[in-house]
C-alpha cells in the first residue's frame, strides 16, 4: 500500500476508535485528502473521533486553567500515537444553528461590513420627500455661497432664540447679543440697529427675528469672510441663513449645523455601525425588537388559498356564517380600485399590491370590531385561528428602525441590499460606484464584501438571500457557508475536516465546491473530507479508502494512495464500472390513469406550476440547488395529500402545527384518491438525546428489555422490563440519567461530553449489568450490530423480524445502542423506513406513497444499490417512490424524473423537463440532462 513516507504528513498510528482496527494511516499536510468507505467502515471514527478530537484536545490544553481543569477526565482518542497534528476547525453536515437572529450576511460576516459600508458612506433622505439630509460644514457653505453671481449681495443672519417667552428673558438675551458686539437685528427684509432703541419697538417677537452679523458681495477673495462669518453663526445660533439683499423676492439659504432636513426641520442621527444593527437596540426595530416579525394575524393563513378570487371566498374568516356581513359591506363600500366588479372574480394572488393593502386593511378594520367581543370563548377561538408570526408592520420586516432605513447607498437601504440573494448582491457590489469623497473609504470594505459573496456563489450558494435565516438552512447548505466564511478568514496551517460537503449539491456545481477545497488547500491548509462524490474523489491529491465492509468487518485501511492508482477495493470497482450501484433494469411503464396531478402549485419560488406525480414507480424531483424540490415535495405535494388523507381519517396527526390554520400551496389536486397513505421519511433526526437509538425508534426495545426481565436472576430479584430501561429512573445510572455521558459546560468553547464515571458509559447501575441472557449483559447487547442481533435472537422470530427490516436496508452495520445524534440524515432516513414497514407489516406498503429527500445522504454505492433494491421491493409490493435526488446513479434508477429550473431562487420555480433520465438526458436546457450525458 503506498503511504507518504518521509513527506510532512499528520501520522497516526494504532488508532482504535470504535471499530477501527489498530490503524496505521499517514495524511499529507496541505493537501486535499478524501476519506471514503462504504457505510460504517469507520471514516467518522478516523476524521472526526481520531484526528479531530485529539486536535481539540490539544487546542484546550493550551487555554486557561479553566479549560485545563476538565483535561483529566476528557477522553482522548484510542490510539498509540498522532504527530503532526495542526490545529483541527470541523465543518459538519448538521445545522445547529437555532438564534433567530442569525441570517446568512450575519453568520459570514458580510453582514458586519454592510452596516461599515452603510454608517461611513450611506446617504441619509428624508422620508417626507425632500431629498438628501446632510450636515452643512463651514467648507461646504463657503462653497455653496461662492457659487452665486459674482457681485450679488447677502445678509448673514442666525436666528434669535429666547429661552423663555417672558419681556425678561428677551431683554436679557438682547442685552447679550449687544454685548458680543451684535449691533444689528432682522426681520422682514428691515434691518433694526441697538443704536436706536425707539426701532427695536417695531419688532415683532412672536414672529422669527434674526441677528445680522455680515453683509458680503460675492466676489472670488471673499471665501474666507464667508467662512468666518459661518462660524460665528453657526456658534451663536447652529445655523446661518443668507438673505438675498435688495431683490423683490428675496432668496434665501439656510445651512445648518445640526443633522436635519433643512425643509421640514426633521432632525435624523449621524449614521454609525451600531444603527444598522437589529442585534443592538440602538438600530432594531421598536415593535419587533429586531426580529422582523410579530405575533399578529397573518394574511397567509387569513387567504389560504391564493388562487381563490374575493367572490370564491379568498378571504377565509368572511366565509363563515357569523361574518359574512362584514364581506357584504365591504363589497359594498366600492373601495379605490376594486370598484371595477371584475377585480372581484380575480385570483387573489392577481392583484394588485394597491387593491391587496385595501383588503388588508378591511381585514385587520374587521378583526378590530370582532376583538371588541373577545371576551367570549368561541370569538377568542376564532381569532386564534388566523393569528401567527407576520412581518412587521412598522419596519417591513426589515428588522431595524426608521432611522436606519432613511440611509442608502447608491440608491438601496441596508435591508434592501439584504433582500437580495447572493448572486443578486454579487452583481450590486461589483459594480457599485460612489461619489470621489465616498469611493476611497469604501473600497476596502467593498473588496471584502465581494471575496465572500465570491466564495458563497463558488459553493453554490447564490439562490440564498441574505437575510434568509441561518436556522432554516439545510445541513448541506449550512456546512458549505462556514465553508465560505473558512476561506474569507484566509486562515493558514489548519487541518480542516469536513463531512460530505456535497451533499445537496447539484452536479453543475460540484465543479466549484472543489475549486474551493483547492484554493482553501493552496492557503497553506490541510483538508481532510469525508466523500463519496466521484467528481471530488478525482480531484483529490490523496485518498484513503477504508474496509472492507462496515462495523466489526471494516475499520481498516484498504487503500492509501493517489485515485490514478486506486485498484482492487470495493469503491475502485465501482468507480471503474465494473460495479454498478444502479444496474440495469426494465424500467417501469408509466400508466398515465395512475398518477396524482396538483394544480396550480404555489409556494415560495414556485408559481403556479401543473406537477403530475405518476404512481406505482420510482419518481425522481431533481433541479440545481434552491430550484424549488423541497417547496414541491414538502409544502405542495406532502401537506396537500396530508390534508385531504386527514379528511378521510379524521385521527390522522396533521403534519402541520393542529393550533394554526391550513395554507393552500396548489389551486386543485386530480385523482388523490388513488393515494391510500402518504408517508415523508425526511432527514430529521430520530431523536434529540444519546438515549434515542435505533432499536427504541423500532420499538424492539421493549422485547429485549422483557427477555432480559424474563430470566431467573431477574425474576429473583424483582426485575421488571422497566429496570432495563434507561429512558426511566431503576435500574438505569442516575449521575448521567441514562445517557452514557455528561456534558461539561465551557462558557465560550463548545460544550464537552465525558464518559460518566459512575457507569463508565454502560447506562446502568452494576446490579443491573449482573443480569445475562445468552451470556450477555443488556449493555453488551445494545452494543451489537443489527446484523449480529439478527443471529444472536434468532430464537425470537418477532424481534429478529423487526432487526431483520433495518439489515435489509443496508443498516447492519450499526449498532443497537448508537446515539441517534451520531447518525448521519441518509441513516435516520433509513432508520424511519424501517420503523414503519416493521410497525405495519410488509402488506401495509400497498397504496402508500414514500416520500424521501435526498436518501443517498451519507452513503457508498454499495449502500446506494442496496438502498435502490429496497425502494424497487416497496414498489413491487404495491408502494410508490417520490423522493429529491441529485446523485446520478438513482437518477439513472428512476422510472421517472420532474427536472425543475432552470436555475435557483427568483429564476427557478418551474418545471424544465418531465420524462424518463434518457428523456432528460435530451433537454439541452436541463441542467441534470447535462449531467446525464456527461455520465
Amino acid at each position: 500500500m503506498p503511504q507518504p513516507t518521509g513527506a510532512p504528513a499528520l501520522r497516526i498510528r494504532g488508532a482504535r476508535v470504535h471499530n477501527l482496527k489498530n490503524v496505521f494511516v499517514e495524511i499529507p499536510h496541505n493537501q486535499l485528502t478524501v476519506v471514503t468507505g462504504v457505510s460504517g467502515s469507520g471514516k467518522s471514527s478516523l476524521v472526526f473521533d481520531t484526528i479531530y478530537a485529539e486536535g481539540q484536545r490539544r487546542y484546550v490544553e493550551s487555554l486557561s486553567s479553566y479549560a485545563r481543569q476538565f483535561l483529566e477526565r476528557m477522553e482522548k482518542p484510542d490510539i498509540d500515537e498522532i504527530e503532526g497534528i495542526a490545529p483541527p476547525i470541523a465543518i459538519r453536515q448538521r445545522n445547529t444553528t437555532r438564534n433567530p437572529r442569525s441570517t446568512v450576511a450575519t453568520s459570514t460576516e458580510i453582514y458586519d461590513f454592510m452596516r461599515l459600508l452603510w454608517a461611513r458612506t450611506g446617504i441619509t433622505y428624508c422620508p417626507n420627500g425632500h431629498g438628501e439630509v446632510r450636515r452643512d460644514t463651514v467648507d461646504h457653505v463657503a462653497a455653496r455661497m461662492l457659487e452665486e453671481a459674482p457681485g450679488s449681495r447677502w445678509y448673514a443672519l442666525f436666528p434669535v432664540k429666547v429661552p423663555a417667552t417672558t419681556a425678561q428673558a428677551l431683554r436679557d438675551r438682547l442685552f447679550d447679543l449687544r454685548a458680543k458686539g451684535f449691533n444689528r437685528l432682522y426681520q422682514n427684509g428691515r434691518t433694526f440697529e441697538f443704536s436706536t432703541p425707539e426701532s427695536i419697538l417695531e419688532i415683532d417677537f412672536k414672529k422669527p427675528v434674526f441677528a445680522l452679523v455680515d453683509r458680503l458681495a460675492m466676489t472670488e477673495d471673499i471665501r474666507q469672510r464667508v467662512v468666518d462669518t459661518v462660524e460665528i453663526c453657526y456658534r451663536e445660533g447652529g445655523e446661518v441663513v443668507f438673505e438675498e439683499a435688495g431683490a423683490a423676492e428675496p432668496k434665501r439659504l439656510r445651512f445648518a449645523e445640526t443633522f436635519e432636513c433643512k425643509a421640514c426641520g426633521t432632525q435624523f442621527v449621524d449614521p454609525e455601525p451600531q444603527l444598522f444593527s437589529f442585534n443592538n437596540p440602538f438600530g432594531a426595530c421598536p415593535r419587533c425588537q429586531g426580529f422582523g416579525n410579530t405575533v399578529d394575524y397573518d394574511m397567509d393563513l387569513v387567504v389560504p388559498d391564493p388562487t381563490r378570487s374575493l367572490d370564491e371566498g379568498a378571504i377565509d374568516p368572511w366565509t363563515k356564517p357569523n361574518y359574512s356581513w362584514f364581506f357584504d359591506d365591504f363589497k359594498k363600500s366600492k373601495t379605490g380600485p376594486l370598484t371595477d366588479k371584475r377585480r372581484w372574480k380575480v385570483p387573489f394572488a392577481e392583484l394588485t399590491a394597491a387593491e391587496k393593502k385595501i383588503v388588508r386593511d378591511a381585514v385587520f378594520a374587521f378583526f378590530a370590531e370582532i376583538e371588541e367581543k373577545k371576551y367570549k370563548v368561541h370569538v377568542r377561538v376564532f381569532l386564534s385561528r388566523y393569528r401567527g408570526y407576520a412581518q412587521c408592520p412598522d419596519c417591513g420586516g426589515s428588522r431595524l428602525r426608521e432611522a436606519a432605513r432613511n440611509v442608502r447607498v447608491a440608491g438601496r437601504t441596508v435591508s434592501e441590499a439584504a433582500a437580495m440573494n447572493i448572486g443578486e448582491a454579487a452583481r450590486f457590489f461589483d459594480s457599485l460606484t460612489l461619489a470621489p469623497e465616498h469611493q476611497k473609504i469604501a473600497d476596502r470594505i467593498v473588496l471584502e464584501i465581494r471575496q465572500r459573496l465570491k466564495f458563497l456563489n463558488d459553493v453554490g450558494l447564490d439562490y440564498l438571500t441574505l437575510d434568509r435565516l441561518a436556522s432554516t438552512l439545510s445541513g448541506g447548505e449550512a456546512q458549505r457557508i462556514q465553508l465560505a466564511t473558512c476561506l474569507g478568514s484566509r486562515l493558514v496551517g489548519a487541518t480542516y475536516v469536513l463531512d460530505e460537503p456535497s451533499i445537496g449539491l447539484h452536479q453543475r456545481d460540484t465543479g466549484r465546491l472543489i475549486g474551493i477545497l483547492h484554493e482553501l488547500r493552496d492557503l497553506g491548509n490541510t483538508i481532510v473530507v469525508v466523500e463519496h462524490d466521484p467528481e471530488v474523489m478525482r480531484a483529490a491529491d490523496w485518498i484513503v479508502d477504508l474496509g472492507p465492509a462496515a462495523g466489526e468487518r471494516g475499520g481498516e485501511v484498504v487503500y492509501a494512495g493517489t485515485f490514478a492508482k486506486m485498484n482492487g477495493t470495493l469503491t475502485s470497482r465501482y468507480l471503474s464500472g465494473e460495479l454498478s450501484a444502479a444496474p440495469k433494469r426494465a424500467r417501469r411503464k408509466i400508466d398515465k390513469k395512475r398518477s396524482v396531478t396538483f394544480r396550480g402549485a404555489r409556494v415560495h419560488n414556485i408559481k403556479g406550476i401543473d406537477v403530475t406525480i405518476p404512481l406505482d414507480a420510482l419518481v425522481a424531483v431533481t433541479g440545481v440547488s434552491g430550484s424549488g424540490k423541497s417547496s414541491l415535495v414538502h409544502e405542495v405535494i406532502h401537506k396537500t395529500l396530508d390534508q385531504r388523507l386527514r379528511q378521510l381519517k379524521p385521527d390522522r396527526a396533521p403534519a402541520g402545527d393542529p393550533e394554526m390554520g391550513e395554507k393552500v400551496t396548489c389551486r386543485a389536486v386530480e385523482r388523490a384518491e388513488l393515494v391510500g397513505d402518504c408517508v415523508l421519511v425526511d432527514q430529521s433526526p430520530i431523536g434529540r438525546t444519546p438515549r434515542s437509538n435505533p432499536v427504541t425508534y423500532i420499538k424492539a426495545f421493549d422485547q429485549i428489555r422483557e427477555l432480559f426481565a424474563a430470566t431467573p436472576e431477574a425474576k429473583r430479584r424483582g426485575y421488571t422490563a422497566g429496570h432495563f430501561s434507561f429512558n426511566i429512573p431503576g435500574g438505569r445510572c442516575e449521575t448521567c440519567q441514562g445517557d452514557g455521558t455528561v456534558t461539561v459546560e465551557m462558557q465560550f468553547l463548545a460544550d464537552v461530553e465525558l464518559i460518566c464515571e459512575d457507569c463508565k458509559g454502560t447506562r446502568y447501575k452494576p446490579s443491573l449489568l449482573e443480569i445475562r441472557y445468552k451470556d450477555r449483559s443488556i449493555h453488551e447487547v445494545l452494543g451489537l450490530t443489527i446484523d449480529d442481533a439478527v443471529e444472536f435472537f434468532s430464537d425470537t422470530p418477532k424481534l429478529a423480524g423487526r432487526l431483520r427490516v433495518l439489515a435489509e436496508i443496508g443498516l447492519g452495520y450499526l449498532r443497537l445502542g448508537q446515539s441517534a445524534t451520531t447518525l448521519s440524515g441518509g441513516e435516520a432516513q433509513r432508520v424511519k423506513l424501517g420503523a414503519y414497514i416493521a410497525n405495519t407489516g410488509q402488506t401495509a406498503a400497498k397504496g402508500t406513497l414514500f416520500i424521501f429527500d435526498e436518501p443517498t445522504t451519507g452513503l457508498h454505492f454499495d449502500d446506494i444499490a442496496k438502498l435502490l433494491d429496497a425502494f424497487h421491493r416497496l414498489i413491487d409490493q404495491g408502494a410508490s417512490v417520490l423522493l429529491i435526488e441529485h446523485n446520478l446513479d438513482v437518477i439513472r434508477a428512476a422510472d421517472w424524473v420532474i427536472d425543475l429550473g432552470p436555475e435557483g431562487g427568483a429564476a427557478g420555480g418551474k418545471i424544465v423537463a418531465v420524462g424518463t433520465p434518457p428523456e432528460i438526458a435530451k433537454v439541452a436546457e436541463s441542467h441534470t440532462g447535462r449531467a446525464l450525458r456527461g455520465s
